[in-house]
């Protein structure tokens, strides 16, 4: 019985100096240490000086299902006008006609982008933004505001796309 008493200050003890000592040191008000990473774990996006929203690539198609994709020469209305519905339900809570809003404004898109990036941009664009550069571009431009995923049918999205040519 006394081993036992004596074996269970020892394991005390030993707890109590193991534990003990070490006194932190507190400072007036917040600070934080920040530690210098030497791994880069994204690719780094290009600085320009037009912005990503202003500069003008035709020849990219993005990352996606869509790779051709040809317009009519005339626009088909009964589409245009399904596009104006979705794009009133679905986009224009981040999309403004004629002005920079929470995404880019989709007027003279065609201009600056290719039918197929827009495509892939409106069907997927958790992908666009992690595999293509213009798209990563366009997340810092925008201020870190990704494009949500509405899940339009490929219809759907097609249908926008006709709507933003009569714009």
């Amino acid at each position: 019985m006394k081993t036992l008493s004596k074996t269970l200050v020892l394991i005390l003890s030993m707890m109590l100096f193991a534990c003990g000592g070490k006194q932190e040191k507190k400072s007036d008000g917040f600070s934080i240490e920040r530690k210098k990473t030497t791994e880069q774990t994204e690719t780094p996006v290009p600085v320009s000086d037009v912005k990503a929203s202003e500069r003008v690539e035709l020849s990219n198609k993005g990352v996606g299902p869509i790779t051709s994709l040809t317009f009519n020469d005339e626009i088909d209305q009964a589409m245009a006008t399904k596009g104006k519905e979705v794009y009133d339900q679905m986009c224009l809570a981040c999309h403004r006609i004629g002005k920079k809003f929470i995404g880019p404004a989709p007027n003279g898109i065609f201009e600056r982008r290719s039918p197929e990036w827009v495509m892939n941009m409106i069907l997927n664009p958790e992908t666009m933004v992690k595999e293509d550069a213009l798209a990563k571009e366009l997340l810092v431009e925008f201020n870190g505001s990704p494009m949500a995923n509405q899940n339009l049918t490929e219809e759907e999205a097609r249908a926008v796309l006709e709507y933003f040519r009569t714009l």
